[in-house]
């Protein structure tokens, strides 16, 4: 099974939003010339269980206080900062799943997320399609523990 993280979202309001902001950054990098684009966030601690992550881990977004979708690791690479400090890239793959709505509390940093935690997909789900509904319905359902 694969191993996950979670990570608070800071800055974006939906899922929407942060797919607008993912989509804005590969449109610039393509514009600075970058011939292979990829979207990543950067860290300052190294997951060390590499291995477990990249066999078909996650990381599942925090978003204004609720799991709300989680992007597929692709990568997890040593990168620097703008200032030249080394870091930690988590590179993801250019894809947002919905998730089952889940209350959390703030942190800071990433955690590890076992699989048994994280939130289920709601891409195909039978009842009734959540994924389908406005995101401020979905929270207002999810801080009221409907869905």
């Amino acid at each position: 099974m694969p191993l996950h993280l979670i990570k608070l979202c800071v800055g974006a309001d939906s899922i929407e939003d942060l797919a607008a902001w993912q989509a804005e950054r590969l449109k610039q990098m393509k514009k600075a010339g970058e011939k292979k684009p990829r979207l990543f966030h950067r860290t300052f601690q190294t997951p060390k269980r590499r291995a477990e992550l990249l066999d078909g881990g996650s990381l599942y977004w925090v978003i204004k206080g609720i799991v709300q979708v989680r992007q597929p690791l692709l990568d997890i690479a040593e990168g620097t900062r703008d200032d030249g400090t080394p870091c930690c890239l988590l590179v993801f793959k250019n894809e947002l799943v919905p998730v089952r709505p889940v209350p959390r509390r703030a942190f800071q940093g990433w955690r590890y997320l076992s699989p048994d935690e994280a939130p289920e997909d709601l891409v195909g789900r039978s009842a009734g399609d959540v994924g389908a509904m406005p995101p401020r319905l979905r929270k207002e359902l999810a801080e009221l523990g409907l869905i």
